[in-house]
C-alpha cells in the first residue's frame, strides 16, 4: 500500500491546495495531509482550525486523513510509514526551493521519494498569502477557497473588528 504525505501550513487552504489533494489522493492508496505547526510564523488560523477546515473539505475523499505535525517533515513521514511526499508547484520560482528540500530529505531518508505536481493553471497565481491579503480588506475570496473555508475566514476577519 502506497501512503503519501502532502505537507503544508494551509493557512488557509485554497482551491489550489484542494486541486493537489484530490489529484494526489487518486494516485495513492492513502493520503495524509500534514498540517504544519510552524512556531516561526504567526498564522491566521490555529493548527486545530486548519485541521478542521481540511477535514471538512476532504470528508468525501475516503482515503484522506488530516493530521497536525511539528518538527521535521521526514520524521512525520516516517512516523506515518509513508513512501512519498507530495509537493505542489505553482511556478519555476517554487521549484528551486522545493528541489532543495526534496534532495535534503532524500539524503536523510533515502527510502522516501518526493513527487512534484504542477498546479492547475487556473490556480497558478494563487497563494494563502494572497487570500489573506484580500480577506484583510474584506474583498471577495469566493473564487480562491472552498465555500466553508471562505466562511471561516469571514468569521475570523469579523472578529478582528
Amino acid at each position: 500500500m502506497k501512503t503519501a504525505v502532502y505537507p503544508g501550513s494551509f493557512d488557509p487552504v485554497t482551491l489550489g491546495h484542494l486541486d493537489i489533494i484530490e489529484r494526489s489522493a487518486r494516485m495513492s492508496d492513502q493520503l495524509i495531509i500534514g498540517v504544519l505547526n510552524n512556531n516561526s510564523k504567526t498564522p491566521l488560523f490555529s493548527v486545530q482550525e486548519r485541521v478542521n477546515m481540511l477535514k471538512e473539505i476532504t470528508k468525501d475523499l475516503g482515503n484522506v486523513e488530516v493530521k497536525a505535525f511539528a518538527g521535521l517533515l521526514i520524521d512525520f513521514v516516517r512516523a506515518n510509514q509513508a513512501d512519498v511526499v507530495v509537493r505542489g508547484l505553482r511556478a519555476v520560482t517554487d521549484f528551486e526551493y522545493e528541489l532543495q528540500l526534496a534532495q535534503t530529505n532524500r539524503v536523510i531518508a533515502p527510502e522516501v521519494d518526493t513527487i512534484f505536481l504542477t498546479t492547475n493553471l487556473k490556480y497558478s497565481y494563487l497563494s494563502s498569502s494572497i487570500v489573506k491579503e484580500i480577506a484583510f480588506y474584506y474583498g471577495d475570496i469566493s473564487a480562491f477557497v472552498p465555500a466553508s473555508v471562505a466562511e471561516c475566514i469571514r468569521r475570523k476577519m469579523a472578529d478582528r473588528k
